[in-house]
């Protein structure tokens, strides 16, 4: 592994991070992820198993700690690297085959959907609650934070990329 893209994968985390913290809730108390996205972005820049791996581990233990829904530590800690992995294995499917520009908010919006799928699930089997209420907490916190994961790598994802194809790593 290389130590400018660790660098930059915590860079992304770290960002990620307080921006999870700070987002507001909006049903119950549950937030929106707003590290799916950094996550999603590092692994579009980086597009490696060995990283994919990390970013969606550490990614899942850093929003554990900053959740604030019930049954979200444990409900994070399984859903990052289950997301993280069905989003690589999509991407690697559509890489060569389209813009990636456009490709990659329907990525988001797709890995979006998975996580709070797989998050909702745990949590409902972690603290118990009626199958029924995971259609309201679907429609009230999931499809809010697709359209917001979507826009996000929308506004993000070009920027990005094209301060990564001028940053060009210094040799000696």
């Amino acid at each position: 592994m290389k130590t400018r893209v660790l660098i930059i994968l915590s860079l992304f985390i770290g960002i990620g991070a307080v921006l999870h913290a700070i987002a507001p809730p909006i049903l119950f108390g549950m937030r929106p992820d707003i590290m799916l996205p950094m996550m999603f972005l590092g692994i579009l820049l980086f597009p490696k198993t060995q990283y994919v791996l990390l970013l969606s581990i550490v990614t899942g233990i850093i929003s554990a700690l900053t959740t604030t829904a019930p049954g979200g530590q444990i409900s994070n800690i399984v859903d990052k690297p289950i997301t993280a992995f069905i989003f690589f294995g999509l991407y690697l499917l559509v890489k060569n085959r389209t813009n990636l520009n456009i490709s990659a908010p329907i990525l988001a919006a797709v890995g979006t959907i998975v996580s709070g799928t797989v998050f909702l699930v745990m949590a409902l089997y972690v603290i118990g609650l009626l199958p029924g209420s995971f259609i309201a907490l679907f429609a009230g916190i999931v499809l809010p934070a697709t359209l917001f994961n979507v826009i996000f790598i929308v506004v993000l994802y070009p920027i990005v990329t094209n301060i990564m194809k001028r940053a060009q790593p210094v040799t000696l």
